[in-house]
């Protein structure tokens, strides 16, 4: 067989020769002038073919060598190495020379293939016959040629070779023809083949594609566009495809979504499965091995050579690469269809979010949906296969134990085991239901986080943040008592399984002694090393029952969400035959809730059929709380229809709320709203929609950056940027809700004027007004009352009976106006009119944009810390519970432990061996040290529960406490999803791994080191060698770590934009949905989510590219102590020792990949806790209480305000908004404030309640210098009733009054004069009755009037009114200003206003401009001079707001 062998070799020795010469005469037929040299130049080889190349070389040089070696020193048998080196040589200059073929077609010559998985197949046969024959019983009788050590060592690489021979493990090539139309990622360093979709086998092997991303993050900060894209198959948009199509497939289902999932990468966990059972097969051969290489060291005699013992240590060393290499692929492709799925699940749920009507889903249950559920989900994917791998270790481990120590000794093993598992399932069902009620609480904290930041400029300038905060640590004490009793039941399902193993060793010696089974030092140590692997399910199983738990709750929790057939799903629009009707109402009845008989929802009723025209003008009028909002919400259906039939809208169309929803980015941005620019049109309707002079104001223009939900624009540019939205749609049918509520009666005219009579002349118009002066140009009015359309025809034609609820509202209009015309004398109003075309001095209320375009520049990226995690982190960290007490506490039992186990290991070893020791001393001594270690297993884990608990509480309280002591301006530069995301997702890090990363590590760390001392004590020189490995380790780890650091940061950055997207969207649903711009918005999500997937993905390929070096460093060392133990005469040795040593030497790769996965994983982890530690630290407002400076229990008495030449700037970079500032407000009187947009009107009252600060000059109230008393002590004695009303989540009574200090009577009453009475006693638990959140189940123009009711109950003797009527019809405006003045007769009132009877009867008028006053007097004597600002203002809105001007020139 020998010469058949060498036959073989002969053969491809020609056949090789063969190729290259015919490759020669091919070029040189062909005409090629490529010349050998070139041929054979390595420039611009791949890292795959340098490989190859290497390895042929090695295999010859090895051969070489051997053959020499055998002539020299033995003279036999010499020729088969010599022979077997002229192939291997032939294929290193083969391999070379094909090197541009490899290059350019992507493949080897087939001969050399050919040959490369010959050599495999020959080489892994002798191995196996080998140890089948020395490790088994079994015998071969067949002639076999006879194994040499080189053979052994030749096997690595020739395996190496085959998998560059097979063409699935080939780099792939993307040629231009194959994908002409792809885009690159922009700034995406994948061209030249780098990145994972170009790697080859080798690069896939070692994570070698990742050394351009490390490179790169070595030399500079890492950034978003330095990441290559993520493989096709990661995409969102793939890996969403595939899930929604098994959904369908198993919609039928109980348990739809779990199953989907499964079948969605059934393939891929296929492959995965098949890694992870190499890697346990791997793991296995330790302890079979174990028991030969004990028995060689202590019986090693002449008939064993050290061939024999170096045979074993490589195959040692070869198992444990295969373990290694496998767990590494295991563990990536477990974090790639973990990334996979987490993408589709987060798209799925924005999906369903997006398409569910009549009920938005609140956002702090899609935060968690987010944050912590579908991030589970896609982590469970690393624990899956331990579902069958861990019965398939316990299978091993009872087969391993039955061949050393036999069938009684395997029996009690697998009962105990069982035994063992048993106990755990009360546990595991305990863990499952405290997880449900830990998830339960966590939704309802972050809900009302969400809801609190919202509004936190709300309940800061009513000082009600103090209050608000106590609510909030009621429910994170509530989420935090289950989080201790969650905690608690994991530690003692810790405890009973890292005690198991010593249950088990115990019982399964006390069998073996018990039977008297013969027991060595081999058996004994083999035994040992099974029951680690035994550990190993028996460890891991906790973790996988807690795993199983928490992730059966996720996603019961997202299926019950996304496969809910209850909730109404979005209804694509029906499209109609063309007609010149546009819209078709049918009688009908639609209510917000028709299950829910309690709830105060309005219902429409539609009693008459109307069908509306093209070009038709339809208005809408009503008091509030009517159902104007529902009747345009029904029409478009956006409310349950409980009878009638469906309304049917033909047409694109556009919706502009009452609410107005602006979305982060751009103003042009959001006026086009995804459709192209058309600069003309563009233009046009800028000026139609009056925005041009804003646009000029701004430095950036219309590229102006706006903040989260427009808060840097007034109300008035809100509503005009909507409105230009909608027009610019260009859409067949427009919805208008109230639009002219926020902007002040000129702009209105021109905005009505230009916008619906010019632009949308032509277009259908459906609009909600209070201001009546709008109707007359309608060809359709609708008049609303309690939800029914009490009135319908032509303006002129209704208004004919005066008993009409039309005429009731007329009256109140004119009532409004003779107020403004009783101020003016008709002599000099002629007069005053012939001013009209000088410039405008007058516009709605607006926040100054200078004061925010500073904070906006750092509003697009969040701020990242840059460079390690600072060491004041950990220590923040460490010190936070207890400052630290219980930390060496719990490393003491560590540490005791370990030296127990390691105790009780050698004592076994070594006893068995000694003949005066009793098999009852050996036992007895054996439990006692096992014992002794369980006690200290207990104080480990109860103690690191009671840290992780302490620990999370201080950090909470101190992030929370410091974002409610944060100033305004915080708030306005910091989107929500910020905060939302460090007290979501990163305090459920703290409160569930952190802890336990860091203990994990330093527990591993006291692991390895206790190996590492056990083998220098066989060999002092070993402890050199680990010192050399673990310097070349941390070199290699520092190296990682730069990019690794980045990487893990902006995870957290990357996820900040998914929420803002969602929370942004379900925000504005109605909107979007209208504008038939859902296709839209799903892809900006997969571009979000490919984003924040691509980051995650490479930063777990990271984690693998330093494992696997790491791990072949380590195995190495294994190796080499194993060939020391080998070549140590017999009596240096203290064979039970060098057992011991051996047997922990085959955890050590495990110990290593243990520390450094730790190490990565704490410091990535640990960033978490430095994103909570940076919103610890903001910069706070002023002291809420300054003792010794606290004014009097009735101050202010008498409400005088002074302003002393007051300065202010929003920050030291920007430019001075008010402009020494000089003036009195008379105490008990009312004052106006009007001046254009960025006069300084917002700032005057921002520096009232203290928001900023003052640079200069003072603001005294009643004497006393505000700047010098607490924010709470001034804040809780002013009032203000904001624009932008807003309500909070809870009852009516907590609306009105938070603090509870007032009687049911007096709140009755306040409502009675509100006018709020009605429609709180339309639900019969009155007081009691539920708030949705945001106050969604009330119109705009009712949560003006809760603000009001909420004012006038505290009775303040210094009142601020931010246009607090706006979105009320003229009567109950006229009825609220009339409740205002008889309910503050005694007050300081200060109204910011555009509409002039708000401010006509006032006493004084302060008019600003450009932060400067230039006209403070009383209306009368302002209206006296023709030429005064005030005057033109008068004019402006009187002909604006006649009745009488009912004709709009169209020309």
């Amino acid at each position: 067989m020998e010469i058949a062998l060498d036959l073989v070799n002969v053969a491809f020795c020609i056949a090789l020769l063969a190729w290259v010469l015919a490759d020669m005469l091919k070029y040189r037929g062909d005409g090629n002038d490529m010349g050998l040299e070139d041929r054979l130049s390595t420039r611009n080889s791949s890292s795959s073919a340098k490989i190859v190349q290497f390895c042929n070389a090695i295999i010859s040089v090895l051969y070489l060598c051997f053959g020499f070696y055998e002539f020299w020193y033995h003279r036999t048998h010499w020729y088969r190495s010599i022979s077997s080196a002229p192939a291997w040589i032939l294929a290193t200059l083969v391999s070379v020379y094909s090197r541009s073929q490899f290059l350019t077609e992507n493949k080897w010559p087939l001969v050399l293939r050919l040959w490369w998985v010959y050599s495999t197949v020959y080489y892994l046969f002798l191995i196996t016959i080998y140890s089948v024959s020395q490790f088994t019983s079994i015998s071969f009788h067949i002639h076999h040629p006879k194994e040499r050590f080189v053979d052994f060592l030749a096997c690595p690489f020739s395996i190496l070779l085959s998998f560059s021979a097979l063409p699935i493990f080939r780099a792939r090539k993307h040629h231009d023809l194959e994908h002409p139309l792809l885009k690159e990622k922009k700034g995406s360093i994948t061209e030249g083949g780098h990145g994972f979709s170009n790697a080859g086998t080798w690069s896939h092997l070692t994570f070698s594609w990742l050394n351009p991303l490390f490179k790169v993050g070595k030399a500079q900060k890492l950034e978003l566009s330095n990441i290559p894209s993520i493989p096709q198959t990661e995409t969102a948009e793939n890996a969403t495809c595939l899930l929604e199509e098994s959904l369908q497939n198993h919609k039928i289902s109980s348990s739809s979504l779990s199953e989907a999932i499964f079948h969605s990468v059934w393939k891929s966990l296929t492959i995965n499965a098949i890694f992870a059972g190499a890697n346990t097969i791997a793991s296995c051969m330790g302890p079979l091995l174990i028991t030969h290489f004990v028995d060689y060291l202590s019986k090693r005699s002449e008939d064993r050579s050290y061939w024999y013992g170096i045979i074993l240590a490589v195959i040692f060393f070869i198992a444990k690469s295969i373990e290694s290499l496998s767990q590494r692929q295991w563990y990536f492709g477990a974090s790639r269809i973990g990334t996979r799925i987490r993408a589709a699940l987060m798209v799925l749920i924005y999906k369903k979010s997006i398409s569910i009507k009549y009920s938005a889903p609140a956002d702090g249950k899609i935060i968690n949906f987010i944050n912590v559920d579908a991030e589970r989900i896609g982590d469970f994917c690393r624990y899956i296969h331990g579902i069958w791998l861990l019965p398939l270790q316990v299978l091993f481990s009872l087969v391993i134990l039955y061949m050393n120590l036999g069938a009684a000794s395997s029996i009690a093993a697998l009962s105990t085991t069982i035994f063992v598992m048993i106990c755990n399932t009360p546990l595991a069902n305990r863990q499952e239901m405290l997880h449900s009620k830990v998830m339960e609480a966590k939704d309802l904290r972050i809900k009302a986080t969400s809801e609190i930041l919202k509004s936190m400029r709300v309940l800061k300038l009513h000082s009600w943040e103090s209050t608000f905060l106590t609510k909030l640590l009621k429910l994170r004490e509530k989420e935090r008592s289950w989080l201790s009793k969650y905690l608690y039941t994991c530690s003692a399902v810790a405890f009973l399984f890292w005690t198991s193993p010593t249950l088990v060793s115990v019982v399964t010696f006390g069998v073996c002694i018990l039977v008297k089974t013969p027991l060595t030092s081999s058996t004994v140590l083999s035994a040992l090393a099974t029951f680690r692997i035994l550990q190993e399910p028996i460890y891991n199983l906790p973790e996988l029952i807690s795993m199983i738990a928490q992730t059966k709750v996720s996603i019961d929790r997202i299926e019950n969400f996304i496969c809910d057939e209850d909730q109404k799903k979005f209804i694509c629009y029906q499209k109609f035959k063309a007609s010149s009707i546009v819209i078709d109402i049918e009688t009908g009845e639609y209510a917000w809730n028709p299950s829910g008989s309690n709830l105060r929802k309005p219902t429409v009723k539609i009693s008459k059929r109307m069908k509306i025209k093209k070009g038709d003008k339809v208005g809408i009028c009503g008091s509030v709380g009517s159902g104007k909002s529902s009747l345009l919400c029904s029409i478009l259906s956006e409310i349950p229809r409980i009878s009638g039939t469906e309304i049917k809208v033909l047409g694109t169309k556009a919706y502009v709320p009452q609410s107005a929803w602006i979305q982060t980015g751009t103003v042009r941005e959001n006026i086009l709203f995804g459709k192209e620019m058309n600069k003309d049109f563009y233009e046009e309707v800028l000026e139609g929609c009056a925005l041009n002079k804003d646009i000029q104001m701004w430095a950036d223009g219309d590229l102006c950056v706006v903040g989260e939900r427009g808060m840097n624009l007034s109300g008035g540019q809100k509503q005009r940027v909507q409105l230009a939205r909608a027009i610019y749609s260009e859409s067949d049918a427009y919805f208008l809700d109230d639009p002219f509520s926020a902007v002040d009666a000129h702009t209105g005219a021109h905005v009505f004027k230009r916008c619906l009579m010019q632009l949308l002349s032509e277009k259908t118009v459906v609009y909600v007004t209070h201001q009546l002066e709008f109707l007359d140009a309608a060809d359709l009015v609708l008049v609303m009352k309690d939800g029914v359309i009490v009135q319908s025809g032509k303006f002129e034609d209704l208004i004919v009976d005066p008993e009409s609820e039309l005429a009731r509202h007329v009256a109140a209009h004119s009532k409004s106006l003779n107020q403004v015309n009783q101020h003016q004398a008709h002599d000099y109003l002629t007069k005053i009119s012939r001013l009209e075309s000088r410039a405008e001095v007058i516009e709605e209320n607006s926040k100054c944009l200078i004061t925010y375009d500073g904070l906006l520049e750092n509003r697009k990226e969040e701020e990242e810390e840059s460079g390690s995690v600072n060491w004041h982190v950990y220590s923040s960290f460490i010190t936070a519970a207890y400052r630290g007490a219980l930390v060496p506490v719990i490393l003491l039992c560590q540490l005791l432990f370990q030296g127990l186990q390691m105790s009780s290991n050698y004592w076994l070893a070594w006893a068995i061996e000694e003949e005066q020791v009793s098999r009852k001393q050996l036992i007895g001594i054996f439990v006692l040290l096992s014992g002794g270690g369980s006690i200290f297993i207990f104080g480990r884990t109860f103690f690191l529960s009671t840290i992780a608990l302490e620990t999370s509480k201080r950090l909470f309280l101190d992030m929370i406490r410091s974002v409610f002591r944060a100033p305004i301006s915080f708030f306005d530069s910091s989107p929500s999803s910020r905060i939302l995301n460090r007290a979501s997702t990163d305090q459920s890090v703290v409160d569930t791994d952190i802890p336990y990363r860091l203990a994990g590590l330093a527990f591993a760390l006291i692991q390895l080191l206790s190996v590492i001392v056990l083998m220098s004590q066989i060999a002092w020189q070993i402890f050199l060698l680990f010192i050399a490995i673990i310097a070349i380790s941390m070199r290699y780890q520092a190296y990682y770590i730069t990019t690794a650091r980045e990487l893990a940061r902006m995870i957290g950055v990357r996820k900040a934009p998914i929420l803002h997207h969602f929370s942004e969207t379900i925000t504005g649903l109605l909107t979007i949905r209208c504008f038939n711009q859902e296709g839209r918005f799903c892809m900006k999500i997969l571009s979000l989510v490919d984003d924040y997937s691509r980051v995650a993905f490479h930063n777990s390929a990271a984690m693998e590219w330093l494992s696997v070096r790491i791990n072949f460093l380590f195995n190495l060392v294994f190796l080499i102590v194993l060939v020391i133990l080998v070549t140590m005469p017999r009596s240096a040795i203290d064979p039970s020792l060098s057992g011991l040593a051996a047997t922990y030497g085959l955890n050590l790769n495990v110990l290593q990949a243990w520390v450094i996965w730790n190490l990565c994983n704490v410091e990535n982890k640990m960033i978490s806790v430095e994103r909570i530690l940076q919103f610890s630290c903001i910069p706070s407002e002023g002291l809420p209480v300054i003792e010794g400076s606290r004014p009097g229990a009735e101050w202010p008495s008498k409400g005088i305000i002074e302003f002393a030449n007051l300065h202010v700037r929003y920050s030291p970079a920007l430019p001075m908004v008010l402009k020494g500032i000089t003036f009195t407000l008379p105490g008990q009187k009312k004052i106006g404030i009007v001046g254009r947009t960025g006069s300084g009107k917002s700032t005057l009252i921002q520096a009232l309640f203290r928001v900023v600060e003052p640079s200069e000059g003072q603001i005294l109230i009643d004497g006393v210098d505000i700047c010098k008393i607490g924010l709470q002590d001034l804040r809780s004695r002013l009032s203000i009733i904001p624009q932008d009303p807003t309500l909070f989540q809870g009852m009516v009574r907590a609306n009105l009054d938070p603090f509870q200090e007032h009687s049911d009577q007096e709140i009755w009453e306040v409502l009675g004069k509100c006018r709020l009475t009605d429609i709180v006693r339309q639900d019969e638990r009155l007081l009691d009755a539920p708030v949705t959140e945001d106050g969604e189940s009330w119109s705009v123009g009712q949560r003006q009037l809760v603000c009001l009711a909420r004012v006038l109950l505290q009775k303040r003797r210094i009142l601020v009114l931010d246009e607090a009527t706006a979105s009320v019809d003229s009567a109950t405006d006229n009825i609220m200003q009339k409740t205002i003045t008889e309910e503050t007769s005694r007050c300081t009132v200060i109204t910011v206003a555009h509409r002039i009877p708000t401010v006509i009867d006032n006493d004084l008028v302060l008019v600003l401009d450009e932060g400067k006053i230039i006209e403070y007097d009383s209306p009368a004597e302002l209206l006296r001079n023709s030429n005064s600002a005030f005057s033109r203002l008068v004019v402006k809105f009187s002909k604006s707001s006649s009745m009488s001007n009912h004709h709009w020139n169209l020309t």
